[in-house]
């Protein structure tokens, strides 16, 4: 069954991006990681926000460019009030969060659709769709910039504790969304 996934690498004070979306923050921070080769691994495509999309990717211009450090070769879909006119190598673009979502199960098969970007996760959390939340916490603490959890959806989410370990210098944690 095609689980929705929302994981991310945040800094231990909650934030996911630098100011004005920056990832650099991440750079210094990347080693081989089986946490994060599992996570790439149980994705069968990445459901993926605009601005996340079109962010600063810390590897550009690199073979490590793109998610997973250059290693993604699946669909990437992407909700976006502006598709562009030029098609994109392996990226879907959706206009409405239902279409999205439903291209990005049918692309996954039997593995998990991965969220990336806070407010798309935000989006599936307010609705009832996310199954799971990973985060890498990073051990820095950044001050400001975009938050893994800007809104919730304005109500109370119960998450159960699936995972908690070691994972590079930092700490995985996995939650299940009860239902």
């Amino acid at each position: 069954m095609t689980r929705i996934v929302y994981a991310a690498a945040m800094s231990f004070d909650g934030y996911i991006a630098g100011p004005e979306h920056d990832m650099q923050w991440l750079t210094p921070h990347f080693a081989p990681n089986p946490d994060a080769d599992d996570l790439m691994h149980r994705a069968g495509s990445l459901l993926v926000g605009r601005t996340t999309y079109g962010s600063d990717d810390p590897n550009a211009g690199t073979d490590a460019e793109g998610p997973f450090g250059g290693r993604w070769h699946g669909l990437q879909v992407v909700l976006t009030h502006r598709v562009p006119d030029e098609p994109v190598e392996g990226v879907e673009f959706y206009d409405d969060l239902d279409r999205a979502l439903a291209r990005a199960r049918e692309a996954a098969g039997d593995k998990d659709v991965e969220i990336l970007g806070a407010d798309i996760a935000r989006q599936c959390l307010e609705r009832g769709l996310v199954d799971e939340i990973v985060m890498l916490v990073v051990p820095v603490l950044l001050g400001d910039g975009v938050r893994m959890f800007h809104e919730a959806g304005g109500h109370e989410i119960r998450l159960k504790q699936t995972r908690a370990a070691q994972s590079g210098a930092g700490a995985l944690l996995a939650y299940e969304v009860v239902r």
